[in-house]
């Protein structure tokens, strides 16, 4: 369902702002962080989506310092074509 709502403009420091009223968060899913783009002389606002591996560098630093990050089989075979066609 779509929804218009007008609001005002407000001064908040040096900038302007609006207040996003409760209905439209939450037909968005907006909860913190937002991106603002111009677009054909019109803001447009949309969530900031986290990326699929967004932290796993740093989650696999902190398995390395714990020595928690060794192969959990270690019987792995391999055939001829893994041997003939990949690189390692």
């Amino acid at each position: 369902m779509d929804t218009t709502i007008k609001t005002t403009i407000i001064g908040i420091g040096n900038s302007r702002g609006i207040r996003i009223p409760k209905v439209l968060l939450e037909q968005t899913g907006m909860t913190e962080q937002v991106e603002i783009e111009v677009q054909s002389s019109q803001l447009v606002v949309r969530p900031v989506i986290k990326t699929a591996r967004e932290g796993w560098d740093e989650q696999f630093q902190k398995m390395a310092s714990r020595e928690d990050d060794q192969m959990l089989d270690e019987t792995v075979s391999t055939s001829q074509w893994d041997e003939e066609e990949w690189q390692w």
